[in-house]
């Protein structure tokens, strides 16, 4: 945060309310650390074969898992990013809601029953049954690991704002040390706790989460009598865009370039989540198919409740505070929900708006740790499961050696994460997630989708569309401006940005479903019929499932 930042009076009296009260958000965010840390050893004692550590013994119940599912989903992003999205932009920021939601209809539609009947552990599981095992299982652990470092920028991004607005730490040493220990925090959830761990961890986080959002939104409502037309009105005023705030086009709709933006974003969050790694693992944790399909069931339920919320948050933090010193706090907006909350409890300076800010801060702060754990289990379970043990020890690895392998890619995937989170700092929380649903949606989707459904397919398509999606979608990205050429890029004083839209979806998504088509039929593979007659048994009926 640059000193004119610090010098607003707005983020100035939000520091100085949070120095007051320093003491109480200190004591929130410990409490919940050693809480978490409490469960995460218990879980640990209880881990004892590689069943455990990837999918938590098969011994939740259809709510357990929908919960920890909803935590593992309600990321930063969701909390943090699409707040201060709608906050600043109205109706094409809450366009970020709508679309993470609609996304789960595809996973229940399409994703979860098969795949959970299908697979054991990873994604790689389902496409190696039919498939050539090493090429396969080396893409599938490659794509997972890419996506899950995409998601994990959102939400080292978010800790860094969120740590820094509440203990008034303005150096960039300051924030890259936040992000260091939240990467610290997921190595140890996750080498200690495994599955069993994180699970439970995810499920009391998305209890928080849903706990502290409803009482934002109660007290943001009440303050406007319940009247959401007045909300609307306020927010559309002081947002120094009048009815155009309430309207599409503030940010996708100017330029024929945004329009395609926006469709790029559309596409992407609708089809990501169903090719979401971290999503995907949480299937297995549950003894049948009809319990996967039940968590899905709550997760929507739970989920639903959440984004109609994001709407008030948003456009509640928009009615209370400036655009000006919603970005003099993060230019990108992720401070939206605290500051907010700081304002409905009394304003800075008041014992009720600190404690509130402290409240919902230490909220999203266990949201940022939970989703992070979920992210690096995802990641380093197909590290290990796919690629060291299916391909560099050719399937001879023992349980315990799998396990061990996972925890030390634990830590160097938290390593790797801590430096590009520290990069990442100021990009919009929300928008990086999207990101990571663009990669999730082109590498990943059109092979699982081929895979339970096409029986012509084979690994050549497989693996020309899990690299050509992922290859095209980063290499977009790199060359987007999310990476270069703008104010809010991650290296504003560079241009060089030759793809226009900052969303790839609207381009890789297609091609990572033709390759896999072309990569097919051109193929001199003659696929197993019989495999994939037996394939079909298993993820629609459930038979001989793991």
């Amino acid at each position: 945060m640059s000193a004119a930042q610090v010098a607003h009076p707005v983020v100035q009296l939000a520091a100085e309310g949070a120095s007051d009260h320093r003491t109480l958000i200190i004591t929130l965010f410990a409490v919940f650390v050693v809480a978490t840390l409490f469960i995460t050893v218990w879980a640990g004692r209880q881990t004892k074969s590689a069943a455990d550590f990837y999918a938590g013994g098969r011994q939740f119940t259809g709510f357990q898992n929908g919960l920890a599912v909803s935590g593992d989903y309600m990321s930063a992003a969701s909390f943090l990013g699409i707040a201060g999205a709608i906050a600043l932009f109205g109706y094409d920021g809450f366009l970020y809601s709508i679309g993470f939601l609609v996304a789960w209809l595809v996973a229940l539609l399409l994703v979860a029953e098969p795949l959970r009947n299908s697979g054991r552990y990873t994604m790689g599981d389902v496409l190696a049954y039919r498939m050539r095992q090493r090429p396969v299982r080396t893409a599938a652990g490659a794509s997972t690991i890419v996506v899950s470092i995409f998601y994990l920028l959102a939400q080292m991004a978010g800790a860094g704002v969120l740590v820094s607005l509440l203990l008034g730490i303005t150096s960039d040493g300051g924030k890259i040390a936040i992000v260091a220990l939240v990467g610290l925090l997921m190595i140890v959830y996750v080498t200690i706790g495994g599955m069993k761990g994180t699970t439970w961890v995810q499920m009391v986080k998305a209890v928080l989460l849903i706990a502290g959002t409803l009482l934002i939104t109660f007290l943001i409502l009440l303050k406007f009598h319940f009247n959401i037309s007045d909300l609307l009105g306020t927010a559309a005023t002081n947002s120094g865009k009048g009815h155009a705030f309430l309207e599409p086009g503030l940010k996708y709709g100017a330029t024929g370039t945004s329009k395609l933006d926006f469709l790029s974003l559309g596409i992407a969050l609708v089809l990501g989540t169903a090719g979401l790694p971290h999503i995907l693992i949480r299937f297995y944790t549950v003894p049948t198919a009809k319990a996967a399909r039940k968590s899905v069931n709550w997760a929507i339920g739970i989920i639903g409740a959440f984004y109609l919320m994001t709407i008030v948050l948003g456009f509640g933090a928009a009615a209370l505070l400036k655009p000006d010193d919603i970005v003099a706090s993060n230019k990108a907006g992720n401070t939206a929900a605290p500051l907010a909350a700081l304002e409905i409890g009394g304003g800075a300076g008041s014992t009720g708006g600190a404690v509130l800010l402290a409240v919902i801060s230490a909220v999203a702060f266990a949201t940022i740790l939970a989703v992070v754990a979920g992210l690096t289990l995802a990641s380093s379970s197909s590290f290990a499961h796919d690629i060291y043990a299916n391909v560099i020890r050719k399937g001879k690895a023992t349980e315990k050696e799998e396990v061990r392998a996972a925890k030390w890619a634990t830590v160097a995937i938290g390593i790797v994460s801590i430096g590009l989170g520290a990069m990442a700092r100021d990009l919009n929380v929300a928008g990086l997630v999207a990101l990571a649903f663009a990669v999730a949606a082109s590498a990943n989707l059109p092979t699982i989708l081929y895979s339970l459904f096409w029986k012509r397919f084979t690994t050549q398509g497989a693996l020309w569309s899990i690299y050509g999606g992922l290859a095209s979608s980063v290499l977009l990205v790199l060359f987007s401006p999310v990476v270069s050429s703008k104010p809010s890029s991650m290296f504003p004083d560079v241009d060089f940005a030759w793809f226009p839209l900052e969303n790839p979806g609207l381009i890789s998504i297609p091609l990572g479903f033709l390759l896999g088509l072309v990569g097919s039929l051109l193929s001199k593979e003659e696929p197993d019929k019989g495999k994939y007659a037996e394939l079909e048994v298993k993820s629609l009926t459930g038979v001989a499932a793991h």
